[in-house]
């Protein structure tokens, strides 16, 4: 099953796909009110978002550090103020976060322009990666170089917030019609049915009249 597992603000647990390994990231945190959501805190932090991240396959040797969780935290946030700027034009001053500027678009470059993680053919014809540990630096350049495709490619204006009321998730909307509104059906598009249900079934309550 494709996507990340996460737990809502109600202890709700349920599945995100937001389309693309950058978008992933996001999801562990972030600037100004998306902090409270942190969850790199270690190297084991940072392990475990690459195990279930859509990395494929998953590299058989991770080498984190300390100094990679606050890089991994810090190219994240540049990420999100860059994808929720190129969404809606402007930082979002509820969860106070800034809107992107230069800074933010040289962090992503710098990390970019460092090694990424190498594929290589396996001897049964399957996907890897080249033979060693992988490192911080490669992974987050993979990530970053993911950003650049999505930002600059064909569903660069696919981008989108899910529409739930308090949801600030970030996907790309790769359904042939475009139409996706929110982060997962089972969270917040089952959310919105079960208020326009009782919506219309409120207004179809008759109205009782005494006598």
């Amino acid at each position: 099953m494709s996507g990340i597992q996460l737990r809502s603000y109600s202890g709700n647990v349920f599945r995100f796909d937001p389309g693309a390994l950058c978008l992933e990231l996001l999801v562990t945190g972030g600037p100004g009110a998306l902090a409270r959501f942190e969850v790199l805190h270690t190297p084991a932090d940072l392990v475990r978002w690459v195990e279930e991240c859509r990395l494929t396959p998953t590299p058989a040797s991770l080498e984190f550090t300390d100094d990679d969780v606050t890089y991994a935290r810090r190219l994240r946030d540049a990420l999100t103020r860059t994808v929720v700027t190129h969404v809606h034009g402007s930082g979002l001053p509820e969860l106070d976060v800034a809107a992107a500027d230069s800074a933010d678009r040289q962090a992503i470059n710098d990390a970019a322009a460092r090694p990424s993680l190498v594929p290589a053919l396996r001897a049964d014809g399957s996907r890897g990666w080249a033979p060693g540990a992988a490192t911080g630096t490669q992974l987050l350049s993979t990530v970053a170089r993911d950003a650049v495709d999505l930002l600059t490619g064909p569903y660069a204006e696919r981008i989108r917030m899910c529409a739930g009321e308090r949801c600030y998730l970030l996907y790309v909307d790769t359904s042939r019609p475009g139409r996706r509104r929110w982060c997962s059906m089972e969270h917040c598009g089952n959310r919105n049915k079960v208020r326009a249900h009782r919506a219309r079934h409120s207004e179809e309550e008759p109205t009782r009249h005494t006598s």
